[in-house]
Protein backbone atom coordinates (compact mmCIF):
# COMPACT_ATOMS: atom_id res chain seq x y z
CA UNK A 1 0.00 0.00 0.00
CA UNK A 2 1.67 3.44 -0.60
CA UNK A 3 1.09 5.83 1.63
CA UNK A 4 -1.93 8.82 0.73
CA UNK A 5 -1.93 12.05 1.95
CA UNK A 6 -4.28 15.02 1.67
CA UNK A 7 -4.06 18.71 3.27
CA UNK A 8 -6.47 21.26 4.03
CA UNK A 9 -6.24 24.91 3.41
CA UNK A 10 -3.72 27.26 5.59
CA UNK A 11 -5.45 28.99 8.17
CA UNK A 12 -4.37 31.09 10.68
CA UNK A 13 -4.86 31.52 14.54
CA UNK A 14 -3.34 34.28 16.40
CA UNK A 15 0.21 34.72 14.97
CA UNK A 16 0.43 30.71 13.77
CA UNK A 17 -0.14 29.62 10.47
CA UNK A 18 -1.55 26.16 10.55
CA UNK A 19 -2.37 23.61 7.71
CA UNK A 20 -3.65 19.88 8.90
CA UNK A 21 -2.50 16.99 7.13
CA UNK A 22 -4.01 13.55 7.12
CA UNK A 23 -1.82 10.42 6.25
CA UNK A 24 -3.18 6.97 5.05
CA UNK A 25 -0.97 4.18 6.79
CA UNK A 26 -1.29 0.14 7.36
CA UNK A 27 -2.10 -0.58 10.54
CA UNK A 28 0.66 -3.20 10.58
CA UNK A 29 3.41 -1.54 8.76
CA UNK A 30 5.11 -5.60 8.32
CA UNK A 31 1.65 -6.18 5.51
CA UNK A 32 1.64 -3.45 3.74
CA UNK A 33 -1.30 -4.67 1.81
CA UNK A 34 -3.25 -5.11 5.03
CA UNK A 35 -6.04 -2.78 6.60
CA UNK A 36 -5.31 0.89 6.88
CA UNK A 37 -5.91 3.41 9.45
CA UNK A 38 -5.37 7.34 9.25
CA UNK A 39 -2.86 9.28 11.36
CA UNK A 40 -3.35 13.07 11.15
CA UNK A 41 -1.18 15.80 12.02
CA UNK A 42 -1.01 19.62 12.18
CA UNK A 43 1.80 22.05 10.58
CA UNK A 44 2.61 25.10 12.69
CA UNK A 45 4.41 27.67 11.87
CA UNK A 46 5.36 31.23 12.81
CA UNK A 47 2.98 33.71 10.37
CA UNK A 48 6.17 35.86 9.76
CA UNK A 49 8.20 32.62 8.83
CA UNK A 50 9.70 31.42 5.53
CA UNK A 51 7.24 28.48 4.14
CA UNK A 52 10.51 26.20 3.75
CA UNK A 53 12.03 26.01 7.50
CA UNK A 54 13.04 22.72 8.35
CA UNK A 55 10.81 19.89 9.94
CA UNK A 56 10.52 19.57 13.50
CA UNK A 57 8.55 16.56 14.43
CA UNK A 58 6.10 17.22 18.10
CA UNK A 59 5.97 13.75 20.05
CA UNK A 60 3.67 14.06 22.80
CA UNK A 61 3.37 12.71 26.43
CA UNK A 62 0.78 9.52 26.55
CA UNK A 63 0.75 7.04 25.14
CA UNK A 64 -2.83 7.61 24.26
CA UNK A 65 -2.89 11.60 24.21
CA UNK A 66 -3.66 13.85 21.16
CA UNK A 67 -1.29 16.31 19.80
CA UNK A 68 -1.49 20.38 21.61
CA UNK A 69 -3.98 22.08 19.93
CA UNK A 70 -2.00 26.00 20.35
CA UNK A 71 -4.15 28.74 20.62
CA UNK A 72 -1.08 30.80 20.22
CA UNK A 73 2.72 31.02 20.02
CA UNK A 74 3.98 31.18 23.49
CA UNK A 75 5.97 28.39 25.33
CA UNK A 76 8.64 25.89 24.25
CA UNK A 77 6.24 26.55 20.55
CA UNK A 78 7.21 30.04 20.50
CA UNK A 79 11.02 28.86 20.55
CA UNK A 80 10.20 26.15 18.09
CA UNK A 81 8.93 28.28 15.41
CA UNK A 82 11.77 30.55 15.14
CA UNK A 83 13.71 27.69 13.39
CA UNK A 84 11.33 25.21 12.42
CA UNK A 85 7.78 24.28 10.82
CA UNK A 86 6.40 21.95 13.77
CA UNK A 87 4.54 18.89 12.89
CA UNK A 88 2.22 17.97 15.65
CA UNK A 89 1.38 14.50 15.83
CA UNK A 90 -1.74 12.64 16.64
CA UNK A 91 -0.09 9.44 17.35
CA UNK A 92 -2.06 6.50 15.83
CA UNK A 93 -5.98 6.50 17.34
CA UNK A 94 -5.84 9.38 19.37
CA UNK A 95 -7.40 12.69 18.29
CA UNK A 96 -8.09 13.37 14.31
CA UNK A 97 -6.09 9.97 14.10
CA UNK A 98 -8.36 6.70 13.43
CA UNK A 99 -10.08 6.95 16.77
CA UNK A 100 -9.65 3.79 19.45
CA UNK A 101 -11.89 3.70 22.31
CA UNK A 102 -15.05 2.52 23.68
CA UNK A 103 -17.18 3.27 20.47
CA UNK A 104 -15.40 2.44 17.61
CA UNK A 105 -12.79 -0.73 19.06
CA UNK A 106 -16.20 -3.20 18.73
CA UNK A 107 -16.12 -2.75 15.02
CA UNK A 108 -12.67 -4.37 15.12
CA UNK A 109 -14.41 -7.02 16.35
CA UNK A 110 -14.74 -8.74 20.10
CA UNK A 111 -11.99 -8.68 23.00
CA UNK A 112 -9.12 -10.63 21.52
CA UNK A 113 -9.65 -8.68 17.92
CA UNK A 114 -9.18 -5.48 19.71
CA UNK A 115 -6.38 -6.71 21.61
CA UNK A 116 -4.95 -7.85 18.39
CA UNK A 117 -5.82 -4.66 17.14
CA UNK A 118 -4.35 -2.67 19.59
CA UNK A 119 -0.93 -4.49 19.44
CA UNK A 120 0.07 -2.44 16.49
CA UNK A 121 -0.25 0.76 18.94
CA UNK A 122 2.80 1.27 20.57
CA UNK A 123 6.13 3.41 19.94
CA UNK A 124 7.66 1.27 17.03
CA UNK A 125 4.11 1.93 15.07
CA UNK A 126 4.48 5.49 16.04
CA UNK A 127 7.94 5.43 14.71
CA UNK A 128 6.93 3.27 11.28
CA UNK A 129 4.16 6.18 11.12
CA UNK A 130 6.55 9.36 11.19
CA UNK A 131 9.17 7.92 8.88
CA UNK A 132 5.70 7.54 6.17
CA UNK A 133 5.13 10.82 6.80
CA UNK A 134 8.55 12.39 6.58
CA UNK A 135 9.37 10.96 3.38
CA UNK A 136 5.80 11.84 2.39
CA UNK A 137 6.37 15.57 2.91
CA UNK A 138 9.63 14.89 0.90
CA UNK A 139 11.66 15.91 3.81
CA UNK A 140 15.16 14.56 4.16
CA UNK A 141 16.28 13.77 7.96
CA UNK A 142 13.98 15.80 10.39
CA UNK A 143 14.40 17.26 14.10
CA UNK A 144 12.08 15.88 16.89
CA UNK A 145 11.19 17.14 20.00
CA UNK A 146 9.42 14.28 22.30
CA UNK A 147 7.82 15.24 25.91
CA UNK A 148 7.55 12.22 28.45
CA UNK A 149 6.09 9.39 26.54
CA UNK A 150 7.21 11.18 23.30
CA UNK A 151 10.94 10.70 24.50
CA UNK A 152 10.52 7.16 24.62
CA UNK A 153 9.07 7.29 20.99
CA UNK A 154 12.41 9.20 20.41
CA UNK A 155 14.14 6.33 21.55
CA UNK A 156 12.98 4.16 19.44
CA UNK A 157 13.34 6.23 16.49
CA UNK A 158 16.81 6.55 17.08
CA UNK A 159 16.47 2.68 17.74
CA UNK A 160 15.34 1.78 14.92
CA UNK A 161 15.10 4.59 12.21
CA UNK A 162 17.98 6.99 13.05
CA UNK A 163 19.13 7.97 9.09
CA UNK A 164 15.27 9.98 9.47
CA UNK A 165 16.82 11.98 12.44
CA UNK A 166 18.53 15.01 12.38
CA UNK A 167 18.94 15.75 16.30
CA UNK A 168 16.70 14.75 19.05
CA UNK A 169 15.81 16.78 22.13
CA UNK A 170 13.53 15.09 25.04
CA UNK A 171 12.24 16.39 28.02
CA UNK A 172 10.96 13.80 30.85
CA UNK A 173 11.06 10.81 28.68
CA UNK A 174 14.53 8.80 28.80
CA UNK A 175 12.79 5.52 28.62
CA UNK A 176 14.29 2.46 30.37
CA UNK A 177 15.74 0.38 28.12
CA UNK A 178 14.53 -2.99 29.90
CA UNK A 179 12.11 -4.63 32.33
CA UNK A 180 10.46 -5.71 33.64
CA UNK A 181 8.07 -3.13 34.35
CA UNK A 182 7.21 -3.94 38.15
CA UNK A 183 10.82 -2.04 38.51
CA UNK A 184 9.22 1.22 36.91
CA UNK A 185 6.22 1.26 39.51
CA UNK A 186 8.65 0.38 42.52
CA UNK A 187 10.73 3.54 42.01
CA UNK A 188 7.72 5.69 40.97
CA UNK A 189 6.11 4.57 44.14
CA UNK A 190 9.08 5.83 46.10
CA UNK A 191 9.19 9.12 43.96
CA UNK A 192 5.63 9.53 44.80
CA UNK A 193 5.37 8.50 48.41
CA UNK A 194 8.35 11.66 48.66
CA UNK A 195 6.50 13.78 46.53
CA UNK A 196 3.10 13.42 49.29
CA UNK A 197 4.97 14.16 51.60
CA UNK A 198 6.48 17.18 50.09
CA UNK A 199 3.20 18.12 49.70
CA UNK A 200 1.98 17.56 52.94
CA UNK A 201 4.76 19.75 54.62
CA UNK A 202 3.82 22.86 52.83
CA UNK A 203 0.15 22.37 52.95
CA UNK A 204 -0.14 20.51 56.47
CA UNK A 205 -3.54 20.83 57.27
CA UNK A 206 -3.97 18.72 53.61
CA UNK A 207 -3.19 15.58 55.53
CA UNK A 208 -5.98 15.61 57.65
CA UNK A 209 -8.39 16.56 54.73
CA UNK A 210 -7.57 14.54 52.62
CA UNK A 211 -8.11 11.03 54.78
CA UNK A 212 -11.48 12.86 55.66
CA UNK A 213 -12.46 12.87 52.09
CA UNK A 214 -11.02 8.88 51.96
CA UNK A 215 -13.00 7.80 54.62
CA UNK A 216 -16.04 9.94 53.73
CA UNK A 217 -16.57 8.14 50.59
CA UNK A 218 -15.88 5.01 52.07
CA UNK A 219 -19.54 5.59 53.86
CA UNK A 220 -21.33 8.24 52.07
CA UNK A 221 -22.28 7.86 48.52
CA UNK A 222 -21.14 11.16 46.19
CA UNK A 223 -21.50 11.21 42.49
CA UNK A 224 -19.45 13.24 40.20
CA UNK A 225 -21.72 15.35 37.47
CA UNK A 226 -21.58 12.63 35.16
CA UNK A 227 -23.04 10.32 37.18
CA UNK A 228 -20.52 8.09 38.09
CA UNK A 229 -19.89 7.29 41.62
CA UNK A 230 -16.64 9.11 43.19
CA UNK A 231 -14.84 5.98 45.05
CA UNK A 232 -11.94 6.18 47.29
CA UNK A 233 -9.67 4.81 44.94
CA UNK A 234 -10.44 7.54 42.27
CA UNK A 235 -10.68 10.52 44.43
CA UNK A 236 -6.61 9.76 45.52
CA UNK A 237 -5.91 9.86 41.42
CA UNK A 238 -6.07 13.39 42.52
CA UNK A 239 -2.22 12.62 42.84
CA UNK A 240 -1.65 13.45 39.47
CA UNK A 241 -1.97 17.32 40.23
CA UNK A 242 1.50 16.55 41.90
CA UNK A 243 3.59 15.73 38.97
CA UNK A 244 3.84 19.38 37.98
CA UNK A 245 5.57 22.22 39.58
CA UNK A 246 2.66 25.03 39.84
CA UNK A 247 0.28 21.95 39.72
CA UNK A 248 1.11 20.74 43.41
CA UNK A 249 -0.46 24.24 44.50
CA UNK A 250 -3.50 23.74 42.42
CA UNK A 251 -4.20 20.62 44.27
CA UNK A 252 -4.35 22.75 47.55
CA UNK A 253 -6.58 25.40 45.96
CA UNK A 254 -9.02 21.92 44.79
CA UNK A 255 -8.71 20.19 48.01
CA UNK A 256 -9.69 24.10 50.38
CA UNK A 257 -13.09 23.53 49.15
CA UNK A 258 -14.30 20.17 49.51
CA UNK A 259 -16.88 20.00 51.95
CA UNK A 260 -19.98 22.27 52.34
CA UNK A 261 -22.83 21.78 55.44
CA UNK A 262 -26.20 20.39 53.95
CA UNK A 263 -29.39 19.01 55.42
CA UNK A 264 -27.65 15.82 55.48
CA UNK A 265 -24.64 16.85 56.98
CA UNK A 266 -21.14 17.85 55.20
CA UNK A 267 -20.99 16.76 51.81
CA UNK A 268 -18.39 17.40 49.12
CA UNK A 269 -19.42 20.12 47.04
CA UNK A 270 -20.33 20.68 43.55
CA UNK A 271 -17.23 22.72 42.47
CA UNK A 272 -15.06 20.16 43.72
CA UNK A 273 -17.01 17.42 42.05
CA UNK A 274 -16.93 19.32 38.76
CA UNK A 275 -13.09 19.75 39.03
CA UNK A 276 -12.36 16.64 40.24
CA UNK A 277 -14.65 14.60 37.72
CA UNK A 278 -12.34 15.61 34.44
CA UNK A 279 -9.53 15.09 35.90
CA UNK A 280 -10.35 11.44 37.05
CA UNK A 281 -11.93 10.06 34.07
CA UNK A 282 -9.91 8.35 31.13
CA UNK A 283 -13.17 9.41 28.52
CA UNK A 284 -10.91 11.69 27.03
CA UNK A 285 -7.70 9.27 26.61
CA UNK A 286 -8.74 5.75 26.91
CA UNK A 287 -5.42 4.27 25.34
CA UNK A 288 -3.44 6.31 28.15
CA UNK A 289 -5.27 3.10 30.55
CA UNK A 290 -5.23 0.32 27.56
CA UNK A 291 -1.43 1.01 26.74
CA UNK A 292 0.39 2.20 29.52
CA UNK A 293 2.01 -0.82 31.12
CA UNK A 294 2.68 -2.22 27.40
CA UNK A 295 5.21 0.62 26.95
CA UNK A 296 7.44 -1.20 29.47
CA UNK A 297 7.15 -4.67 28.24
CA UNK A 298 9.60 -6.07 25.46
CA UNK A 299 8.43 -9.96 25.40
CA UNK A 300 6.78 -10.73 28.60
CA UNK A 301 3.63 -9.72 29.75
CA UNK A 302 3.16 -6.98 32.54
CA UNK A 303 0.57 -9.08 34.35
CA UNK A 304 -0.85 -5.53 36.21
CA UNK A 305 3.04 -4.78 37.64
CA UNK A 306 0.94 -1.40 38.98
CA UNK A 307 -1.00 -3.32 41.02
CA UNK A 308 1.59 -5.85 42.13
CA UNK A 309 3.90 -2.90 43.45
CA UNK A 310 0.79 -1.38 45.21
CA UNK A 311 -0.18 -4.23 47.07
CA UNK A 312 3.54 -4.37 48.63
CA UNK A 313 3.03 -0.45 49.49
CA UNK A 314 0.08 -0.23 51.53
CA UNK A 315 0.79 3.24 52.60
CA UNK A 316 -0.91 3.91 49.16
CA UNK A 317 -4.29 1.69 49.76
CA UNK A 318 -7.30 3.28 50.79
CA UNK A 319 -7.33 1.55 53.82
CA UNK A 320 -4.44 2.93 55.53
CA UNK A 321 -4.52 5.03 58.37
CA UNK A 322 -3.25 8.00 56.12
CA UNK A 323 -3.64 6.93 52.58
CA UNK A 324 -1.36 9.13 50.29
CA UNK A 325 -2.70 10.11 46.65
CA UNK A 326 -1.30 8.17 43.79
CA UNK A 327 0.38 8.81 41.00
CA UNK A 328 -0.08 7.98 37.15
CA UNK A 329 0.13 3.76 37.60
CA UNK A 330 -2.71 2.48 35.66
CA UNK A 331 -4.75 -0.22 37.89
CA UNK A 332 -6.97 -2.67 37.54
CA UNK A 333 -10.07 -1.40 39.40
CA UNK A 334 -9.97 1.69 36.72
CA UNK A 335 -12.01 -0.73 34.10
CA UNK A 336 -14.95 -1.26 36.90
CA UNK A 337 -15.51 1.86 38.11
CA UNK A 338 -14.98 4.88 35.19
CA UNK A 339 -17.80 4.15 32.64
CA UNK A 340 -15.30 5.00 29.76
CA UNK A 341 -13.05 2.07 30.62
CA UNK A 342 -15.89 -0.82 31.81
CA UNK A 343 -16.72 -1.99 28.48
CA UNK A 344 -12.90 -2.32 27.72
CA UNK A 345 -12.58 -4.62 30.84
CA UNK A 346 -11.83 -7.75 28.55
CA UNK A 347 -9.56 -6.07 26.18
CA UNK A 348 -7.43 -4.04 29.33
CA UNK A 349 -7.04 -8.15 30.81
CA UNK A 350 -5.61 -9.70 27.20
CA UNK A 351 -3.29 -7.28 27.06
CA UNK A 352 -2.35 -7.19 30.37
CA UNK A 353 -1.40 -11.17 30.33
CA UNK A 354 0.04 -11.25 26.15
CA UNK A 355 3.13 -12.21 25.98
CA UNK A 356 2.89 -12.09 22.32
CA UNK A 357 3.18 -9.28 20.06
CA UNK A 358 5.40 -6.97 22.15
CA UNK A 359 8.36 -6.84 20.28
CA UNK A 360 11.71 -4.86 21.34
CA UNK A 361 11.11 -1.26 21.86
CA UNK A 362 14.87 -0.16 21.92
CA UNK A 363 17.84 -1.74 20.37
CA UNK A 364 20.71 -1.20 22.73
CA UNK A 365 23.21 -2.07 20.34
CA UNK A 366 21.85 0.56 17.84
CA UNK A 367 21.84 3.40 21.13
CA UNK A 368 25.72 2.36 21.51
CA UNK A 369 27.09 4.12 18.54
CA UNK A 370 24.47 6.44 18.27
CA UNK A 371 25.71 9.10 15.91
CA UNK A 372 22.60 11.50 16.04
CA UNK A 373 22.81 14.57 18.14
CA UNK A 374 20.43 14.15 21.43
CA UNK A 375 19.73 16.50 24.64
CA UNK A 376 17.50 15.37 27.54
CA UNK A 377 16.31 17.52 30.11
CA UNK A 378 16.05 14.89 33.25
CA UNK A 379 14.04 16.23 36.17
CA UNK A 380 15.41 15.03 39.33
CA UNK A 381 12.44 15.02 41.30
CA UNK A 382 10.02 13.44 38.28
CA UNK A 383 7.58 10.96 40.04
CA UNK A 384 6.57 9.64 36.37
CA UNK A 385 10.12 9.09 34.58
CA UNK A 386 12.31 8.60 37.50
CA UNK A 387 15.59 9.85 37.48
CA UNK A 388 17.60 7.12 38.64
CA UNK A 389 16.40 4.59 35.42
CA UNK A 390 16.63 7.74 33.11
CA UNK A 391 20.03 8.26 34.10
CA UNK A 392 20.99 4.68 33.07
CA UNK A 393 19.72 5.00 30.03
CA UNK A 394 21.34 8.22 29.35
CA UNK A 395 24.61 6.43 29.66
CA UNK A 396 23.30 4.14 27.66
CA UNK A 397 22.97 6.20 24.42
CA UNK A 398 26.52 7.45 22.74
CA UNK A 399 26.74 10.89 22.82
CA UNK A 400 23.70 12.14 24.91
CA UNK A 401 23.43 15.22 26.65
CA UNK A 402 22.00 14.90 30.07
CA UNK A 403 20.85 18.21 31.55
CA UNK A 404 20.10 17.17 34.90
CA UNK A 405 17.87 19.35 37.08
CA UNK A 406 15.96 20.09 39.89
CA UNK A 407 14.35 23.48 38.37
CA UNK A 408 11.21 21.30 37.01
CA UNK A 409 9.03 18.37 37.79
CA UNK A 410 7.84 16.33 35.11
CA UNK A 411 5.44 19.29 33.41
CA UNK A 412 8.64 21.15 32.83
CA UNK A 413 8.13 22.89 29.33
CA UNK A 414 4.80 23.97 30.37
CA UNK A 415 6.35 26.20 33.00
CA UNK A 416 9.74 27.18 31.19
CA UNK A 417 9.16 25.81 28.04
CA UNK A 418 10.96 28.45 25.55
CA UNK A 419 13.74 27.92 27.97
CA UNK A 420 13.92 24.62 28.32
CA UNK A 421 13.72 23.97 24.45
CA UNK A 422 16.18 26.54 23.54
CA UNK A 423 18.62 25.01 26.35
CA UNK A 424 18.24 21.30 24.70
CA UNK A 425 18.80 22.78 21.08
CA UNK A 426 21.75 24.85 21.77
CA UNK A 427 22.79 21.50 23.34
CA UNK A 428 22.97 19.63 20.54
CA UNK A 429 23.96 21.89 18.24
CA UNK A 430 26.90 22.71 20.47
CA UNK A 431 25.75 26.34 21.15
CA UNK A 432 24.82 25.77 24.52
Amino acid sequence: MSTRHRTGEPYVVRGLRLRDHWFTVPLDHADAAGPAITVFAREIADVEAATDLPWLLFLQGGPGGRGNRPLGNTGWLKAATARFRVLMLDQRGTGLSTPADRRTLPLVGDAAAQADYLAHFRATDIVADAELIRTTLGSGPWSIFGQSYGGFCALTYLSFAPDGLREALITGGLAPLSGPAEAVYEATFARMAARNAEYFAKYPADRALVTRIVRHLESVPEFLPSGERLTPERFQMAGNYLGGNTRLDALHNLLEDAFVPTVDGDRLSDGFLSQLGGFVSRAANPLYALMHESIYVQGEASNWAAQRVLERTPTFLPTAAEPLLTGEAVLPWYFDQDPALVPLKDVAELLAARTDGWGPLYDAKQLARNTVPVAAAVYQDDVYVDHDLSMRTARAVQGLHAWETADFHHDGIGDDGEGIFNHLLGLVRGEA
